[in-house]
């Protein structure tokens, strides 16, 4: 398998109104995205597209080297995983740590119908170890702070072994501290050797760490621009995108976006 991702002219109609129009987007095997937009610029639309909860008025859809159309979308997501602030508030306040991390292999939300064998839990442990977060063990969700549920979210997605991991705006909520550490969390998850192919999902140009190497931008449903995130995230195109004068300066490897005095 070498593409990951191939939408073509894809377009998506919802209640007589254009979410998303004429989306040509390919994602490469080893490749790791960044898709920018402001609130309302189809971001979500576009992963309910790739995940195939929500399917296009036109176009082309190609997932894991999977067509849409011929190919059952169930099976599919089982080598997809999802983490997004809908996933999060699905999760009761009572769940232990483990059995959220777990649930992931089943795609289920918690284990009310499930018996996982203990080479699941043997699992889900390397997983939190890979994860820096071992310690959260034998917690309950309710006793965990933002950050910690992000990781433990980012645990479950992993569980299944998936080969394409969508993180939608995963560090919504998350003070400074907790923001850098789970970047810096996700940062190290992409040098592991069985990594999959993660698209970064934000809307604060500072996220798109070193090893989102390409980068997506959207606005009003369509694609404004997209390729090297060095190329893409400069001050011109950015000014373009947002409508109003900005610089952009790289520190360590990422973007820092700023108004123009």
């Amino acid at each position: 398998m070498t593409s990951v991702i191939d939408l073509q002219e894809v377009s998506w109609r919802r209640q007589q109104k254009t979410i998303l129009s004429d989306i040509n987007w390919h994602v490469e095997k080893g490749e790791h995205w960044a898709v920018l937009g402001l609130n309302g610029s189809g971001k979500t639309s576009l992963l309910n597209i790739v995940t195939g909860y929500s399917w296009p008025t036109a176009g082309h859809v190609r997932v894991l080297d999977q067509p849409f159309g011929k190919i059952d979308i169930r099976t599919l997501r089982k080598s997809i995983g999802w983490v997004s602030s809908s996933l999060e508030a699905r999760i009761k306040e009572t769940e232990i740590a483990e059995d959220i991390v777990v649930s992931g292999k089943y795609a289920s939300i918690g284990l009310a119908f499930e018996q996982p064998a203990k080479a699941d839990y043997a699992r889900a442990s390397y997983i939190m170890g890979q994860l820096q977060c071992s310690h959260l063990t034998g917690r309950t969700y309710q006793t965990c702070s933002q950050g910690e549920r992000q990781k433990l979210l980012i645990a479950r997605g992993l569980m299944a072994s998936p080969d394409l991991l969508l993180l939608d705006e995963s560090t919504s909520g998350l003070d400074f501290i907790a923001r850098e550490e789970l970047l810096a969390t996700v940062q190290e998850l992409t040098k592991q050797d069985d990594a999959p192919t993660i698209i970064f999902v934000t809307h604060h140009i500072e996220e798109v760490l070193p090893t989102f190497s390409r980068t997506l931008l959207l606005s009003e449903g369509s694609v404004f621009a997209q390729g090297k995130s060095r190329e893409i995230l400069t001050g011109d195109n950015l000014t373009r995108f947002y409508g109003m004068p900005v610089n952009v300066e790289w520190h360590r490897e990422r973007p820092w976006v700023m108004l123009q005095d």
